[in-house]
């Protein structure tokens, strides 16, 4: 006769177990579901690793170094525990389980929980979409979809540790310090309509590919985002789908990206406001970028503007092979910048020099490895090159 439940159970898709009874248990089973049901009861098998300490020790009660999952939780939350379990797992070794981890599976998730305040405190109003929330929009489309080809990449080959860390980093760097960054209205001014809406809807996708490693706050979050129908639960929500993206704005992304950075250095080492616009000028005529009012929000610059000739008296730096600067005239002291730059002139000719003796004994570079030697050639030339830019900066000064 049938049965309904094993009809519908049999066979499954993945076995997850421990190696230790891979032939006492495992085996068995496969030998069973052929001799009685003819087909194999599973696909894949996964094997759990040992849950070890610091010290490498495999937990057990008469070494004590087991801690209390229910303390756990309690300090750090159900799903702080889980991420932290997973951060440490790759997939068939053991884990070295450190406490430290489960702390920052609970920042985490304060991390999300904070974002969602943030979101849920906007005032919306029917007003113009600012250009710098328009092109955050277009480069978080194709941002998700690049992480989520490699979330289903990784889960398809059961690398959950790995999986976790890639949407550990598409929610905390993208989505939480870049894109709620170029898309958050002034304080206390409202955000436009079609930007709010594709944040709800960004803010519900991440949601998704979260919801495997921390089920509890996703699940609560996804009820409070927006109204919900009686059985519009999180759990079964549909999985993302898969859309082609545009790789071009992603690698422009990441030059703004890498300006905004190199502005905002450029402001703590000289210990300039936050709030004092700078202006960007960049030497290429050619320069164009769809990030513009993007650098000019979250740099807080007056403008940017491209020159020809490089400009006296500013601070410079490279993104790529394109030449930034920012006029310090009257913001910072000329006499102690060059200081500075003669103090830093020094050491790296002094580490020129090591490196130059090493590779200038014949010994060395007959005895030592040819990744030593290329090593050593590679310090040779960044130490040249930094001292390069070091003299073109106090040239300036």
């Amino acid at each position: 006769g049938t049965n309904a439940d094993l009809d519908y159970f049999y066979p499954t898709a993945v076995l997850v177990t421990a190696p230790e009874i891979l032939f006492f248990w495992v085996a068995r089973m496969m030998i069973a579901g052929y001799e009685y049901m003819d087909r194999r009861p599973f696909s894949d098998v996964y094997l759990t690793g040992i849950v070890r300490d610091k010290l490498g020790r495999k937990m057990s009660k008469s070494l004590g170094n087991s801690p209390d999952p229910l303390e756990l939780i309690a300090n750090y939350g159900a799903d702080g525990v889980r991420t932290g379990m997973l951060f440490c797992s790759p997939a068939g070794n053991d884990l070295p389980f450190d406490e430290k981890l489960c702390e920052q599976g609970r920042n985490f998730a304060n991390k999300i929980w904070n974002a969602f305040r943030l979101v849920k405190g906007w005032t919306v109003e029917p007003i113009d979409q600012p250009g710098s929330s328009a092109v955050a929009i277009e480069w978080f489309d194709a941002r998700f979809q690049q992480a989520l080809a490699e979330i289903n990449d990784l889960f398809s080959k059961y690398r959950l540790s790995e999986a976790l860390m890639a949407v550990y980093k598409l929610i905390w760097d993208d989505f939480c310090a870049w894109y709620l960054e170029m898309v958050k209205p002034e304080f206390g001014k409202p955000i436009d309509a079609v930007t709010y809406q594709k944040t709800v809807g960004y803010f519900e996708q991440v949601l998704k590919v979260l919801h495997p490693f921390m089920p509890f706050i996703t699940e609560e979050l996804w009820s409070e985002l927006k109204q919900r129908g009686k059985n519009d639960d999180l759990i079964v929500a549909q999985w993302p789908g898969m859309q082609s993206f545009d790789s071009a704005i992603l690698s422009e992304a990441d030059k703004a990206f890498e300006i905004i950075a190199q502005v905002r250095n450029a402001r703590s080492s000289k210990g300039l406001s936050p709030k004092e616009a700078l202006l960007l000028q960049v030497q290429d005529q050619q320069w164009t970028s769809s990030f513009t009012e993007v650098l000019t929000k979250l740099g807080n610059l007056k403008a940017v503007e491209k020159i020809s000739d490089k400009p006296a008296g500013a601070l410079s730096f490279m993104v790529g092979t394109t030449a930034y600067f920012l006029p310090m005239e009257g913001k910072i002291d000329a006499a102690k910048e060059k200081e500075e730059v003669l103090k830093e002139i020094e050491y790296q000719k002094g580490f020129l020099a090591s490196v130059m003796k090493k590779l200038g004994n014949e010994k060395f570079v007959q005895g030592a490895p040819p990744q030593v030697i290329e090593n050593e050639r590679k310090k040779k030339a960044d130490a040249e090159s930094k001292i390069q830019s070091l003299e073109e900066r106090l040239k300036g000064l």
